[in-house]
């Protein structure tokens, strides 16, 4: 049995991709573009690193985030972005997004997603 076996719906299916605070909000600050480990860190206030770097495997083994290594010399960079299935996931939560701006935030913000 797969995992997919056990989803009653559609709904189902994404809330355990996106499932939890933080996930949603990695796909917010991808959604700016690519980022380095340390970025989205910074931009994504209260998330620990263990806690990142664990979501990130995830999203990318439900092929939502990509993961693309370069090396400068010694060194390694790492960056983040979405896929075009990531993508897809932002503009299908957009709309959620909105909601909460709208309805218990108080109003549109163009940082908000």
């Amino acid at each position: 049995m797969t995992r997919r076996d056990t989803y009653v719906c559609g709904i189902d299916a994404a809330i355990d991709v996106v499932g939890g605070k933080w996930k949603v909000l990695i796909l917010w600050a991808l959604g700016g573009g690519p980022c380095r480990f340390g970025e989205l860190g910074r931009g994504i206030p209260g998330v620990t690193d263990k806690v990142l770097a664990s979501h990130l495997r995830e999203l990318q083994a439900d092929g939502i985030v990509s993961r693309e290594e370069a090396f400068e010399g010694a060194v390694r960079h790492v960056t983040y972005g979405l896929t075009p299935l990531g993508i897809s996931l932002n503009e299908a939560l957009s709309p959620l997004g909105a909601w909460g701006r709208e309805h218990l935030l108080g109003g549109p913000s163009a940082h908000d997603a």
